[in-house]
């Protein structure tokens, strides 16, 4: 199936500071997009890639799962790892599961993280009904586009594939369980009315998490999709300024060059 249009992967070729963003559940790069675009100005490298399963349509989903969606951002990360000096992960709901688990498990090679509404947990009575219903329907109602600003819209899928959801319930157990592995520095943005991933997880994620230089960030105007929402300019400036106090060579005459 081709890509629909606006959810492809981005990249950009920058200085010796990377970074990985990270997109979230049924969703595509074009939530992140003026996010990379920002750092790209700003002259980072960064990778933005399509997680497998999504931006086409959601039956290509039901054959995808956690190892499919992590093996892509963890293939993304060794390349930068390769071409920077330092590299940071940003990450969307799932996606900011995604970075926590990177950040276990490769240490201190991720100089920092930044999670927006980050998942922990697949909530609600449904959730212990995926072993069986999945089996049952196919999908159901679709979680894109939870976005306070009028006129902006997430490119996602407008169903939830079950299969994918029960691997997704699987991951985020097992991510919890390492988060106590995570020791980066770690800015974490999170909207009180999100219609998809309650505080509730940023707490759980902030509480668990083995960091000692943390910060917390409410999104007071926004809801789920927050890089798309009112808040999404103060994201972009907060994660810059997180990237120039760890890696001061970010922001001198607009280039990242050293580290």
């Amino acid at each position: 199936m081709p890509v629909l249009p606006g959810a492809e992967p981005y990249r950009h070729e920058g200085g010796e500071v990377g970074v990985l963003l990270c997109h979230g559940f049924t969703g595509s790069p074009q939530s992140l997009r003026p996010w990379a675009e920002y750092l790209a100005e700003r002259g980072l490298t960064v990778s933005l890639p399509l997680l497998p399963g999504h931006g086409t349509r959601w039956e290509d989903m039901q054959v995808t799962g956690w190892q499919d969606w992590y093996a892509e951002v963890e293939r993304e990360l060794r390349v930068l790892l390769e071409r920077c000096e330092r590299v940071f992960v940003f990450g969307l709901s799932m996606g900011g599961a995604l970075a926590l688990r990177l950040a276990a498990k490769h240490g201190d090679a991720i100089s920092g993280l930044v999670l927006v509404n980050p998942g922990n947990k697949v909530h609600g009575l449904a959730a212990h009904a995926l072993p069986v219903a999945r089996h049952l329907i196919p999908s159901t109602k679709g979680i894109a586009s939870d976005i306070a600003k009028p006129g902006s819209k997430e490119l996602g899928y407008d169903r939830v594939p079950l299969h994918a959801a029960h691997s997704l319930r699987r991951f985020f157990r097992l991510v919890d369980a390492e988060l106590p592995q995570v020791t980066q520095p770690l800015v974490v943005l999170h909207s009180p009315q999100d219609h998809v991933v309650p505080p509730a997880d940023s707490a759980r994620v902030l509480s668990r998490v083995s960091s000692t230089d943390v910060r917390e960030v409410l999104l007071e105007q926004s809801y789920h999709v927050a890089t798309l929402d009112h808040d999404a300019d103060r994201i972009f400036e907060e994660s810059h300024t997180f990237i120039g106090r760890l890696a001061p060579s970010v922001g001198k005459e607009g280039t990242a060059t050293g580290g």
